[in-house]
Parts: structure tokens; sequence; C-alpha cells
């Protein structure tokens, strides 16, 4: 962990100028053990999260403007969206995931007050069906809670997570993938009633 935080908080010296102020920031994939598509006909499931996740190292700024950056994905450079234009753009590409729970904050009328930059690297192989696109979704939550103080449970992070991706990103995803990354314990599996929560 300590020498991907070196390695985070130095590219992102490297893109944004400094490091000054920057958080680093973890969130796990997740692998499902049994009970695959059960989750949004709100069936049983029972995954677990990974040691393999995405990192982040992101800080806010004074204005309105997000910036993204992929360590994965550097042909694609600084992705910039604001504030002022949370919709969903074929040129964003990845960073649509990240810039739709920005968005779900807010619907669910949270206030996000500044912008910020983050640059993130995960070890989940693309396509391997580990929720690459759900462990960027709760890291941008982890780092939203941080940034802005929401009193908001890592729960509760999984659901807005999951919302962005079924309303802003069009990805008619269950609750699992979420509530596995949020809600993973080192050495445990969740057994989880997708209906209820329970």
């Amino acid at each position: 962990m300590e020498k991907m935080k070196q390695e985070l908080l130095k590219k992102f010296e490297e893109v944004f100028g400094d490091s000054k102020g920057a958080g680093v920031y973890f969130a796990p994939g997740r692998v499902n053990l049994i009970g695959e598509h059960t989750d949004y006909n709100g069936g049983h499931v029972f995954p677990c999260a990974l040691t393999l996740g995405t990192y982040g190292a992101a800080r806010k700024r004074e204005d309105n403007k997000i910036h993204f950056y992929s360590m994965n994905l550097d042909s694609f450079g600084i992705v910039e969206a604001s504030l002022d234009d949370l919709t969903n753009k074929k040129e964003y590409n990845w960073a649509n995931y990240p810039l739709g729970v920005v968005w779900a904050f807010k619907e669910k009328g949270h206030t996000i007050t500044s912008g910020f930059d983050m640059v993130i690297w995960g070890n989940i192989p693309n396509g391997s069906g580990l929720s690459s696109s759900a462990s960027v979704e709760v890291l941008t939550g982890f780092i939203l809670r941080d940034f802005f103080g929401f009193d908001v449970t890592n729960q509760d992070l999984a659901l807005i997570g999951q919302y962005s991706e079924n309303k802003f990103n069009g990805v008619n995803c269950g609750i699992m993938d979420q509530f596995a990354i949020a809600m993973g314990k080192a050495g445990h599996a969740i057994f989880l009633d997708t209906a209820t929560l329970k």
C-alpha cells in the first residue's frame, strides 16, 4: 500500500503540478461466490471483497472544475468536467463513472461546494467480472464523504453508486457489487438478501 501511495502521489504531482494536500484512498473489487445475476431480481448473493481494487489520490479545488486522470488509461489524459454541467458525455469515457457519483450525491440532496482533482490506478483486470466500475464508484463516494463531511454510511455509498450506474450510466446493475465493495471486511464473505439489504 505504501509503495502504491508514493506512486500515486508522484503521478498526481506530475499531472497537477504538486501533491500538497492530496489524500490517498482505496476501494476493493469483489468476487461473487454464488448467486450470479440474482441481485437485480431481489435474490440472495454471497460475495466478498478482494485485495485487488482501485487506488485514488484526490484533492479539493477552489473552483467548480473536476479533473479525472487514470494511470490505466493514460491515452485519455486529463478528463475535465464541471459541477455546473453534470451530464454523461461520450468523450468523458471511463470518467462518466466517477462523475456519475458526483451527480448522484447532488440528486440525493448533498451539496458539493467545489471541484476536485483525482488520479486513479486499479489492478482489477478490465472485463474480468470483478467490478472495476463499482470499485471506482465507491472510491469516489469515499472521497466525496471525506472532502465534504457528508453524513452517509458505507451502505448509503453503495446505494449512491448503484443509483449513479443505473441512472447516469444507464447500466441496469443490482446492488451486489457496490454493497460488497463498500461493506466488505477482510476474511469475510457477505450473505446478502438484495431485496431487503439484510
